[in-house]
């Protein structure tokens, strides 16, 4: 297997670790203001994720680090031409991560509000906008013969675009009420799962049709089957939810994310970045760094990886239990 090849497998894996663990960190955000009644139930939903969710953005670090390492080209015009989604995307992901750090600081509920409404956003929006950014990908941009971006922002919005930005939003909502059900106990738990149920619909609507038009329109004769795959996980873990399995309903969404993004890549190879006007596109051949710099990554990545999924492995292992009101002290101290 060429070098080039494997680093847009590893890529691809590196995003998709990412979207199956920030899926559900995304989602519990969104949820914050409808599953949280009061300060102690919305303490209880934020501490589902608080051992785990910047340890999840790490995945988002590595990913872009080893695309700019890697293919150069198609990280200098994807972050140049995509430059106000992405923006939009880090913007709302350091609001969010003061949000985490910050609520809990004034025992004030004004105080706290306003944090927990910048948690919800700072969720969305990641959530609504990778969904359109990898929507474009797979579509295609307007490149010039030198690889610039020579669009605007309304052709990135595209209804296809933006179909792909509310079908992430609703499988991170669905991930997000699953991994709730499946964490906490009580009250909470129950509704996560009448939500998920209500989710559970929206995914399928959304996420099939969306796949169905990137299988006709872009898709290959092996994503048939990336594609049913994923379908059928989210149909799993609906059935899954209704008899009250929340970790077969969690393998299942996590099932659906995996395959719904192996989906595109797979509809995308060999093209990076293809461009809509003919000339300029991307692949994995002419947007490649040399071939010392991917041996050198390659030896890097085969130490450090398993690294990484060790350490976030036994993370999630210690922080397995179920939590609810119960673990949560009535005042919180104010430090």
């Amino acid at each position: 297997m060429e070098l080039t090849t494997a680093w847009f497998i590893i890529i691809a894996f590196l995003w998709t670790s990412y979207f199956f663990l920030e899926g559900f960190d995304f989602g519990v955000g969104m949820l914050l203001p409808v599953l949280g009644r009061d300060d102690v139930e919305r303490r209880v939903v934020i501490n589902t994720i608080g051992p785990v969710w910047d340890g999840n953005e790490v995945w988002f670090i590595v990913a872009g680090a080893a695309t700019f390492a890697a293919f150069p080209e198609w990280y200098a015009t994807l972050f140049s031409g995509f430059y106000l989604p992405l923006l939009a995307i880090l913007l709302a992901l350091i609001i969010r991560g003061v949000a985490f750090e910050y609520r809990g600081k004034r025992d004030d509920a004004r105080w706290r509000s306003r944090w927990d409404k910048c948690i919800f956003w700072g969720s969305l929006v990641p959530a609504f906008v990778w969904g359109v950014a990898f929507a474009n990908m797979v579509r295609g941009v307007p490149l010039d013969a030198d690889h610039e971006f020579v669009g605007s922002l309304g052709d990135l919005l595209s209804p296809y675009a933006l179909l792909g930005g509310l079908t992430t939003v609703t499988l991170f909502l669905l991930h997000g009420a699953v991994f709730l059900a499946l964490k906490t106990s009580g009250s909470i738990r129950a509704r996560a799962r009448r939500i998920a149920g209500l989710a559970a619909v929206a995914a399928v609507l959304a996420g099939g049709a969306f796949l169905l038009i990137t299988q006709l329109q872009y898709g290959e004769p092996v994503t048939w089957l990336t594609a049913a795959g994923a379908a059928a996980g989210l149909l799993a873990a609906a059935a899954a939810n209704r008899r009250g399995r929340e970790g077969w309903a969690f393998v299942g969404t996590g099932a659906a994310i995996v395959l719904a993004v192996a989906t595109l890549f797979l509809s995308l190879f060999p093209d990076v970045l293809p461009s809509t006007l003919g000339t300029g596109g991307l692949t994995t051949a002419n947007a490649a760094s040399s071939g010392y710099t991917l041996k050198i990554m390659t030896w890097v990545a085969a130490v450090f990886t398993p690294i990484v999924m060790i350490y976030q492995g036994w993370t999630y292992w210690v922080f397995r239990k179920r939590i609810g009101t119960s673990h949560i002290p009535m005042k919180k101290p104010v430090a």
